[in-house]
């Protein structure tokens, strides 16, 4: 036996021996124990860097290690293959984004192999090809059709270099994360999935996760954001009911104005009249909107010239555009109680506006004096006329009433959950499978039609999509009425394609469904599921939420895709 271990020659042989016994292809066994151990699929930029080594180790060792003890085990590899990433590098190489795409890939597919991960190769995918996202249309089709998707104009992030959206996230400093330009606040028509209908069911169901990190757990609760409040409405002369939402009604008292987004209707009337009001909404566009940075940032506004009336006291108050109020939260309004929250306090102590206390601590020995700062904690009514000592809940409960009783109100339950805008404005996605029709709408394109196929045959001029110049691509027919129709550019949000990838690997060879029953079941959920933590939120939220649909299909059992976390 040689003292050292020459890799070189000894991997090799090893590695030929796996490929030509098929040692590591899974088959479907439903009389001997699964295990479906799965590390996130790569971009494939090219090349391997040390957080895939480290993930794909992790995941390799789980995978023997059961398989040592008997079990049949599965362990896929793909590629997560559409994004912006390969539109850049198409613009910068002068190549077409499929072609570095699939370069990209030989090159890490031979990296993989040689590093001699345990993969079922016979299962390889990659999101780019139309027999990977001819389901995912299909699914969408069905979504649309079951009534779970809508197109609406929205406030959005928009990149005019990347010409794309970008999520609050994607947002850095005011600066789109790959481009660095400055983002925009734009309206637009974007694609919705109703992700809020399940909104219950994400957080209910986080209980099943024992084995997933109490972290990842936490930040789904948070982003989730279930609250119970009361819904209510100020009356604005020349506009009607301006709704807002709150979580602390006891607070309703010491109202002492009303701030509203740039992009709220009211404030966009003020700018009719009032060029300065028109010049603010203007410099909003390009403000931050991640949390971190709102939070932060420094709070601006501007008297709309409208007032609101007082829900119980039926005094005026002042409505205010502000800076830190997003239309696409809620109603794009809210009720600003300067006395009891910090970020109103600070803004009312900007602009001179009136701050009163309605809450005074339980124990008379804390002094507070909200000229110095707001009084958060919750406590005892004061100045709040019948409700005066009341503590929370019974004033939540007595306030909640009184508003319900004169048709003001009412107690409701509220998430801090957006629905999902699945539509691109880029190229290198999937296509989304609508015909929009001048007489019928938007139509899903029949099942019959589909996979509706992403041109790779471009050339990129650096004026967005090259799609949505191309009559080839647009031109069509309308599947219902045969007048002349178009053909939806948009392309999907690549988070739909790694939304389901884990499934489609129990199927990767079926072509007749989405996903072949049987072995769908025998497989799903992934038993072991290795990544980053940089994906708690996002990727793992939106899989969880496909999981659900798939399964009020009929397409997998469980309730979960994954069993156990490691990130």
């Amino acid at each position: 036996m040689n003292e050292q271990y020459y890799a070189q020659d000894i991997e090799p042989q090893i590695q030929a021996f796996w490929e030509d016994n098929n040692s590591f292809v899974a088959t479907d066994k439903p009389d001997q124990e699964k295990y479906y151990c799965l590390s996130m699929f790569p971009y494939p930029s090219g090349r391997l860097h040390m957080g895939h080594v480290r993930n794909y180790t992790i995941g390799d060792v789980i995978s023997r290690f059961q398989r040592m003890k008997g079990k049949n085990v599965l362990q896929p590899m793909g590629w997560d293959a559409f994004g912006l990433p390969a539109e850049n590098a198409a613009m910068k190489n002068n190549v077409p984004p499929a072609q570095w795409t699939h370069e990209n890939i030989a090159y890490m597919r031979d990296q993989l192999k040689r590093m001699g991960f345990g993969y079922d190769w016979s299962r390889e995918l990659a999101t780019c090809e139309p027999s990977y996202y001819r389901w995912e249309q299909w699914f969408f089709t069905k979504l649309l059709n079951k009534g779970l998707v809508y197109k609406k104009n929205a406030v959005v992030n928009w990149d005019p270099v990347d010409q794309t959206v970008l999520a609050n996230e994607q947002v850095i400093d005011g600066r789109g994360w790959r481009s660095g330009a400055l983002v925009e606040r734009k309206e637009i028509p974007q694609w919705f999935l109703k992700i809020t209908d399940y909104a219950d069911q994400l957080l209910d169901d986080l209980d099943q996760l024992d084995d997933w990190p109490e972290q990842v757990r936490t930040m789904q609760r948070n982003w989730i954001g279930r609250s119970q409040g009361v819904e209510l409405s100020f009356e604005v002369a020349e506009y009607g009911a301006l709704e807002v939402f709150t979580t602390r009604p006891d607070t309703l008292m010491g109202v002492t104005y009303v701030a509203v987004a740039p992009q709220h209707p009211l404030a966009l009337k003020a700018a009719l009249t009032n060029p300065a009001m028109g010049e603010f909404i203007d410099s909003c566009k390009n403000m931050k909107v991640a949390e971190a940075d709102m939070a932060t940032m420094e709070k601006l506004g501007m008297d709309t010239g409208f007032s609101a009336i007082h829900p119980l006291t039926g005094q005026p108050v002042p409505v205010w555009t502000a800076n830190f109020v997003l239309m696409d939260y809620g109603s794009g309004a809210v009720m600003s109680v300067p006395g009891h929250d910090q970020r109103d306090w600070e803004f009312a102590t900007k602009y001179g506006l009136n701050i009163q206390q309605v809450i005074r601590p339980a124990d008379e020995s804390i002094e507070v004096d909200v000229s110095k700062a707001a009084y958060t904690d919750k406590g005892l009514l004061v100045n709040s006329g019948a409700f005066d000592e009341m503590e929370f809940q019974l004033a939540f409960d007595s306030i909640a009433a009184e508003l319900d009783q004169q048709g003001k109100g009412k107690v409701t339950t509220n998430y801090r959950l957006r629905d999902w805008g699945v539509s691109r404005q880029r190229y290198w996605g999937a296509p989304i499978p609508v015909i929009n029709c001048n007489t019928c709408g938007a139509v899903p394109v029949p099942e019959d039609q589909l996979p509706v196929v992403l041109p790779t045959d471009v050339e990129f001029d650096g004026s967005g999509s090259p799609i949505k110049k191309m009559a080839s691509f647009i031109n069509t027919s309308c599947p219902k009425c045969g007048d002349a129709a178009e053909r939806e550019t948009d392309t999907f949000d690549t988070f739909m394609e790694s939304s389901w990838y884990y499934a489609r690997f129990t199927s990767a060879n079926h072509n007749d469904s989405m996903l072949a029953p049987g072995s769908a079941d025998y497989w799903a959920p992934v038993d072991q599921y290795v990544g980053g933590i940089e994906h708690a939120i996002l990727h793992l939220l939106y899989s969880r939420f496909f999981h659900k649909l798939m399964r009020e299909m009929g397409l997998v059992s469980s309730d979960e895709p994954f069993k156990k976390l490691l990130c």
